[in-house]
């Protein structure tokens, strides 16, 4: 996990899984230094982070006053309950849907629950957060926000795109990928995580852009992409061609095999 700031009071803990066929894809999660300071999502789910620990070494835990849990899925959630028990006075950002999703596996503690929607607000002291939803999402709780101190978009699932290696996706920049590059990686992610785009009305879709564009932030944070810099309007024209590329169609069993079969003898468990 690489930890790096981002404009003038947001850190980025970057972390990456290497998805086979696919690219490192940026797992990365937020630290914004309002008077009321912000976490945004908690990493991965996986055995070997320590989310708390990382977040540690940009401030105390215990002084962290809300966790916008942009939605519930596990490579949001990873640390979620230990950041809980160590900011006892934090409280979640979620929708009622939100909640309800998580109840299903292990339920948040609801004195400490904030529902919000797209549309509102949170006021976090020194600023508002203005609640949205993204164009492109793949969990029906998706609600990234608006910093209107430091004109960053935090745009959740949106806008990501599988990185060519670990280093350009938990230390790099979107920049840093030549613009056809970006592009095709963009349009790879959209038609991955949002499948739903190539059977709603095209017009109807692109519309959903419109906010983003008198919105015009100067820097997007997306979940999976490194730090975007004054590249909006270019993404928001990629992600408007998505509706009109091929559905992504992932490797079959037959795949598998031959990919299992690839493997050095001894690389299997027994």
């Amino acid at each position: 996990m690489d930890v790096h700031r981002v404009g003038s009071d947001t850190t980025v803990l970057a972390d990456s899984l290497d998805v086979p066929g696919i690219g490192h894809i940026p797992a990365n999660a937020f630290v914004l230094t309002a008077r009321e300071p912000v976490v945004v999502d908690t990493g991965l789910s996986v055995a070997d982070r320590d989310f708390v620990a990382a977040l540690g070494s940009v401030m105390d835990p215990a002084d962290v006053r809300w966790i916008w849990l942009t939605h519930p899925d596990r490579d949001h959630t990873g640390g979620l309950f230990d950041l809980l028990e160590a900011a006892p006075k934090a409280r979640v950002v979620t929708t009622f849907i939100g909640a309800g999703i998580m109840s299903t596996e292990r339920p948040l503690p609801m004195d400490r629950v904030y529902f919000l929607n797209p549309g509102q607000s949170l006021d976090v002291g020194d600023r508002s957060l203005t609640g949205f939803r993204p164009p492109l999402f793949d969990n029906p709780a998706t609600v990234g926000f608006y910093d209107e101190k430091t004109r960053i978009c935090f745009s959740s699932d949106c806008f990501g795109g599988p990185m060519p290696s670990a280093e350009l996706a938990e230390s790099g920049h979107a920049s840093d990928l030549k613009p056809e590059e970006l592009r095709a990686a963009q349009l790879l992610w959209a038609t991955v995580d949002s499948p739903w785009v190539h059977i709603v009305d095209p017009g109807k879709y692109r519309a959903t852009l419109a906010p983003l564009r008198d919105m015009n932030p100067e820097i997007v944070l997306s979940t999976h992409l490194p730090p975007a810099v004054r590249m909006t309007g270019a993404m928001l024209d990629t992600i408007t061609m998505a509706p009109d590329q091929d559905p992504f169609v992932g490797p079959d069993q037959a795949a598998l095999e031959q990919l299992l079969a690839s493997f050095e003898p001894g690389g299997l468990p027994a």
